[in-house]
């Protein structure tokens, strides 16, 4: 086999090389697209409406403030029942460095924050099983 010839295989060996990377890059991109596209699908209407009133009747407290992503998606993980959510607001609305008084007050600095009835305190967003057993609130189990 000539020169030119091994060359031209390891051109071709490497081209298939790239073309497979290329795909799994485009597999691994498509994936995770689908993945933060039903993530961002809001819960159906109302399936959350009694976990969300329960908690707030647990005495469990949410502390966010307005400019915070992780409280947005604490808060959209609930749909329209983000209403009933024992939610304060930690900032003046369109500031970043006034604070309520509440929040002062509790010593607020990460955001989001729960305060849970037996004393405890998470930061962070919760996943829903977890606020379920720290409330001990039952998720529902159906859409409705």
């Amino acid at each position: 086999m000539n020169e030119e010839a091994k060359q031209q295989i390891t051109h071709e060996r490497h081209m298939k090389k790239m073309w497979r990377a290329f795909y799994i890059i485009v597999a691994i991109a498509f994936v995770f697209t689908v993945f933060v596209w039903v993530k961002s699908i809001p819960p159906p209407n109302g399936k959350y409406d009694t976990f969300a009133s329960c908690i707030a009747s647990s005495g469990a407290t949410f502390y966010g403030a307005w400019w915070c992503p992780h409280c947005q998606a604490q808060k959209a993980e609930f749909g329209d029942a983000v209403k009933n959510l024992p939610y304060i607001e930690c900032f003046v609305p369109n500031s970043t460095s006034q604070q309520t008084p509440a929040c002062i007050a509790k010593g607020i600095e990460h955001y989001p924050t729960w305060y849970f009835a037996d004393g405890s305190s998470s930061t962070g967003e919760l996943d829903l099983p977890t606020l379920s057993q720290k409330t001990n609130c039952p998720l529902p189990t159906s859409t409705n």
